[in-house]
C-alpha cells in the first residue's frame, strides 16, 4: 500500500466527514484546552484573524464547536465521542441515500446494455488500485463474502481484518479458504484464528492456486499472477463466468478441510490448556516449523511435546490425536457438516 496509508493510520483524518485539515487543526487546539479566543487560536495555529474566525464558523455549523456566554466571544470543542458520531451516522445516511440511488439510475439503462459482454470483464492495473477495488467490495458486501487467500498481498492486512469483523458484527456470512502457506505467514495463524472466534468459518486446502474475493455472488475480484507480485486483477460481474467462480469456490469448500481452534468452553484445568492448543494447531494443517513459531519453542521440543500429547490420549498417530481430541470436547466443531478439522 501507499505510504499515505500509514500516514493515516497514524494522525487519523477528518477530511472523510467533510472537514478540512485546517479546520480539523483548530478542532483538535480547542480540545487540548477548555476554552480559547480567537486571538489565542490566532497565535498557537499562525493563521489570520479571518481565516480562524472562518473555520471556527464552518465548525460551528458541524457541531464541533460550541460559544461561551460573555466577552471577548470563548469558544469550546464540542465532544468528539458525541459530535463526529452524528456527523458519522449522518453521512452513512447519505452513502445509503447515493446507494439507493445508484440503483434506481441502473434501471434507466436499457437491459440489453446493462450486461455487454465487455462489461462483464474489468481489468484493473496497479498495486493501489486493487487493493481500493477489494475495500468497494468489502463495502458493498451485505449477505455473503467468500475468500480464496494466499500470497502476495497486496491490501493493508489490517484494514482487511477491521472491515471483515465489521461484516461479521452485521451477520454477514464470511467464509475462507486457506492456502497452507497462508498461514505460515508470521503471526496470520493467530489472525485466522481470530477470525474464526469472531464468526468466520475458515478451512484449509493444499491446493489453491489463486486469490478470489465474491460478494454476494454478485461481483469477483481475482488478481492474476499468484506466485508474483500482483500488479492487475481482474473484476467480474454477473455472467456465467462468475457462476463458475462461485460453484469453485463450493466446491472447494467442501474439500477443504476445518480449521479448528481450541474451544475455551470446555476447559477443565489450567493443566490442559497447552494440549488443547498444540491440538488445535495441528487441526490447522500447519506444518511444524510454523506452530513450533507460533507457540515459541524449537522443533526439537515441538517434536516431543508432540509426542507426550499422544502417548496422553493414548494414541499413535496425529490423525487419532485430533480424532481423540475431537472426541473429548477439545475442538470448536465446523459450524457446517461433519467435523474434519483433524489432519495428519
Amino acid at each position: 500500500m501507499p505510504d499515505e496509508t500509514s500516514e493515516t493510520t497514524a494522525a487519523p483524518s477528518l477530511q472523510a466527514l467533510g472537514i478540512s485539515p485546517a479546520a480539523e487543526a483548530v478542532y483538535r487546539a480547542l480540545l487540548s484546552r477548555s476554552q480559547a479566543t480567537t486571538d489565542d487560536l490566532v497565535e498557537e495555529l499562525q493563521r489570520t484573524p479571518a481565516e480562524v474566525t472562518g473555520l471556527l464558523s464552518d465548525l460551528e455549523g458541524l457541531g464541533l464547536v460550541n460559544r461561551m456566554p460573555g466577552r471577548p466571544l470563548r469558544m469550546r470543542a464540542a465532544r468528539p465521542d458525541v459530535a463526529l458520531e452524528v456527523l458519522v451516522s449522518r453521512r452513512q445516511q447519505e452513502l445509503a441515500r447515493v446507494q439507493l440511488a445508484s440503483r434506481q439510475l441502473l434501471t434507466l439503462i436499457p437491459p440489453a446494455e446493462r450486461h455487454r459482454p465487455e462489461d462483464i470483464v474489468e481489468v484493473v492495473v496497479g498495486p493501489s488500485a486493487i487493493a481500493a477495488r477489494f475495500e468497494q467490495l468489502l463495502d458493498r458486501t451485505r449477505d455473503e463474502l467468500l475468500v480464496l487467500d494466499r500470497p502476495p498481498y497486496v491490501t493493508d492486512s489490517a484494514r482487511a481484518e477491521s472491515t471483515v469483523k465489521s461484516l461479521l458484527r452485521d451477520e454477514v456470512t464470511v467464509r475462507g479458504i486457506y492456502a497452507p502457506e497462508a498461514i505460515e505467514e508470521p503471526g496470520a495463524l493467530q489472525a485466522v484464528q481470530d477470525a474464526i472466534r469472531s464468526g468466520e468459518q475458515s478451512r484449509v486446502h493444499p491446493a489453491i492456486g489463486m486469490k478470489l474475493a465474491i460478494s454476494d455472488r454478485e461481483l469477483a475480484i481475482m488478481p492474476v499472477g499468484a506466485d508474483e507480485a500482483v500488479e492487475a486483477a481482474l473484476c467480474i460481474r454477473p455472467s456465467v463466468l462468475l457462476d463458475a467462480l462461485a460453484q469453485l469456490f463450493d466446491l472447494l469448500w467442501q474439500l477443504a478441510t476445518p480449521i479448528v481452534v481450541p474451544d475455551s468452553d470446555h476447559e477443565p484445568t489450567d493443566s490442559d490448556r497447552s494440549d488443547r492448543e498444540l491440538a488445535a494447531l495441528l487441526g490447522s494443517g500447519a506444518k511444524d516449523d510454523v506452530i513450533a513459531r507460533h507457540l515459541g519453542t524449537s522443533p526439537r521440543t515441538l517434536s516431543r511435546r508432540i509426542s507426550q500429547l499422544m502417548d496422553n490420549l493414548h494414541v499413535r498417530t496425529r490423525f487419532q490425536a485430533g480424532a481423540r481430541a475431537a472426541g473429548l470436547g477439545w475442538l470448536s466443531p465446523d459450524p457446517e457438516g461433519p467435523d474434519r478439522g483433524l489432519v495428519q
